[in-house]
């Protein structure tokens, strides 16, 4: 089986966040959705459980993020091309979500939106065939040294 990801979002209405994704043109599995949740099909091996506030707190004893007044995760989607990031952030903001930031940067397109909820959504468009640079910064590099370094030895990296 393949890797897969299930990003996990509490929301308010799980109708109006449908609803919200459906006009994004995402579908959703029948299999994994009742009154409580749904699950919103990104891609191939890419879903997100939209689950209503009640029954996400029941998978967790921390109190959930508002989303409005914090951040908890920014979700970044790759897509085919800069037409495809355009059109769905465009489609986010004419639902109801609000406009985030804008970076061009030759071999990379990003926008972003912030949706009904108040989760951050990035779309993104990478050339594939632009060379990229291998330098690394200098105190990145060090910490990629000492993941390597770690990771050689058997060791687990820890967080700080």
């Amino acid at each position: 089986m393949p890797t897969r990801i299930f990003v996990n979002l509490p929301v308010k209405s799980l109708a109006r966040s449908v609803a919200f994704f459906a006009h994004l043109g995402y579908g959703f599995d029948p299999r994994f959705t009742d009154e409580n949740s749904t699950c919103m099909v990104v891609g191939d091996n890419i879903f997100v459980m939209l689950l209503v506030e009640p029954f996400f707190q029941s998978f967790t004893p921390k109190p959930i993020a508002d989303a409005h007044k914090t951040t908890e995760a920014i979700v970044c989607i790759a897509v085919e091309d800069r037409a495809t990031v355009d059109s769905l952030v465009d489609k986010a903001i004419a639902a109801g979500a609000l406009p985030g930031k804008t970076r061009d940067l030759g071999f990379m397109y990003q926008r972003s939106y912030q949706d009904l909820d108040g989760h951050l959504w990035e779309l993104l468009h990478m050339e594939q065939d632009e060379p990229r640079s291998t330098n690394v910064v200098p105190a990145c590099a060090d910490l990629l040294e000492g993941h390597a370094g770690a990771a050689r030895h058997g060791a687990r990296s820890q967080r700080p």
